[in-house]
């Protein structure tokens, strides 16, 4: 039996905002390392190398969020739609909606 277009659409919004959060918890760490590099002395080039894979990362959060916003506006619709999906399946949607809105 072929997946509904619910699951996928929630399993979509779920990929991607995993995705979101390890941007972020990526860019933390990045920041974290480029801290300790200073602290300690480090040569002014890798303090430098290690600042641009931060700002690579920084770029691709946007990116993110914005698929994030249109998956999660997608998965939204369709549960307002009244998806003829099983109740399992609206029910995983609503909370994958609810979960992660803070998020949007």
């Amino acid at each position: 039996m072929p997946l509904s277009q619910l699951k996928i659409k929630t399993n979509v919004v779920k990929r991607i905002h995993k995705e979101h959060i390890s941007y972020q918890k990526e860019a933390e760490q990045q920041q974290k390392r480029i801290d300790k590099l200073i602290a300690d002395g480090a040569d002014e080039a890798d303090v430098r190398k290690q600042k641009e894979v931060l700002e690579e990362t920084f770029q691709m959060i946007p990116d993110v969020k914005k698929r994030l916003a249109k998956a999660y506006q997608d998965l939204e619709a369709q549960v307002e739609n009244g998806d003829n999906s099983d109740a399992n399946e609206l029910q995983e949607a609503q909370t994958t909606l609810s979960e992660i809105s803070a998020d949007v």
